[in-house]
């Protein structure tokens, strides 16, 4: 190998780079020891082997080192594989979602626990929410909002028949494409697509196919499928899916709101610890007088607590009676949200608070 830099042949490089991989697969051998050690401290304390704090912590620090040509998002995406292999290391994870592959409920499950995790597809958002409760997967990850289209009832609607609690979030970038499985977009006569992706590219699909059926089906992937067998149909899918099921790419970015986003819940039992950037749910419901939500939600504003969102739903035990759910900026032992939801708690019928978990919302202001 020469010592003039200038004269560095490819092969040059390469030997470096070898010898550079060996070093960061003993390191990595390395950290995989000490995670394991951690999980044998973890097992004796029954502490979750899964603790979304220390990993948010991790990846903020990490995202502040110097890195060269790396941006922080590449660090984070490599150091995600890594946690989840160390992971794996102490204990094998299983995770629900809904179901089947591909979909983006699959893709937020990957993001938070990577791939080194046993990834369980499920039928149903419900079905997400048992499979935690029963003790068939260790965590869940199901959609909570989108950007553009609200809230997922059927997740809102499941907590009150649960005791599984919010652990986590994750927020994934919503990219829809309209693909098939071959027919050109001036021969699509059906399009299949769930309601929050139809939601999502309403617009678009008036504007460019006017005179085709949407056809609902649920999840991204079943539309997928309905799409290949259908010679005149095209499907609103991930760029995953299309790539999985072999489809013919139409368009892409068809939502027709740029930032699009939906946000993912984690489902466990874990009860994280303070991080400074936490948000805190909470369910809750009140008599029917005038004036109660007024005062409830005055709580919060008293008491100096940023409110994020705020929804209701019926509840499934009276008719036109109302669950509300809130979340906050704020970790629960947090002194002046715990005084908000003491104040809360004071005025409602019946008060739950959902979780406080790490949260790296940029709407997040905790003050």
């Amino acid at each position: 190998m020469t010592d003039d830099p200038g004269k560095r042949t490819v092969e040059d490089v390469r030997s470096d780079i070898d010898a550079l991989d060996a070093d960061l697969v003993a390191m990595l051998g390395r950290r995989a020891e000490l995670a394991r050690e951690i999980g044998r401290l973890k097992e004796d304390q029954n502490r979750p082997y899964f603790t979304p704090e220390r990993e948010h912590q991790i990846f903020e620090r990490l995202a502040s080192l110097p890195a060269g040509p790396l941006r922080p998002q590449h660090v984070t995406a490599i150091f995600r594989e890594v946690i989840s292999a160390a992971r794996a290391a102490e204990r094998p994870l299983s995770v629900a979602y809904w179901g089947p592959p591909g979909t983006y409920s699959h893709i937020a499950a990957v993001q938070t626990f990577g791939r080194s995790t046993d990834h369980r597809p499920v039928e149903t958002i419900t079905e997400v929410f048992r499979a935690v409760e029963q003790g068939r997967a260790d965590y869940g990850v199901v959609p909570i909002e989108n950007s553009t289209a609200g809230v997922i009832p059927e997740t809102l609607d499941s907590f009150p028949v649960t005791n599984v609690r919010i652990c986590d979030e994750t927020f994934v970038d919503v990219h829809h494409c309209l693909a098939s499985g071959g027919v050109g977009l001036d021969g699509v006569k059906r399009v299949y697509a769930g309601p929050q992706p139809h939601a999502q590219c309403r617009r678009w699909l008036a504007e460019r196919l006017p005179g085709a059926e949407v056809v609902s089906v649920a999840p991204t992937t079943r539309a997928a499928e309905a799409a290949k067998e259908d010679p005149e149909g095209a499907a609103i899918v991930n760029a995953m899916t299309v790539e999985m099921y072999g489809l013919t790419l139409l368009a892409e970015h068809v939502e027709d709101a740029s930032g699009n986003r939906t946000r993912f819940v984690v489902l466990g039992f874990n009860q994280p610890s303070p991080t400074g950037s936490d948000k805190t749910s909470v369910m809750f419901n009140l008599r029917n007088r005038p004036g109660e939500l007024y005062r409830a939600l005055g709580a919060f504003e008293e008491h100096g607590v940023n409110l994020l969102m705020i929804e209701s739903r019926p509840a499934q035990r009276a008719s036109f009676e109302y669950l509300f759910y809130v979340d906050c900026a704020g970790h629960q032992s947090d002194p002046h949200v715990a005084a908000a939801l003491a104040a809360v708690s004071a005025q409602a019928l019946d008060t739950s608070i959902l979780g406080s978990y790490p949260s790296t919302d940029p709407n997040l202001r905790t003050r």
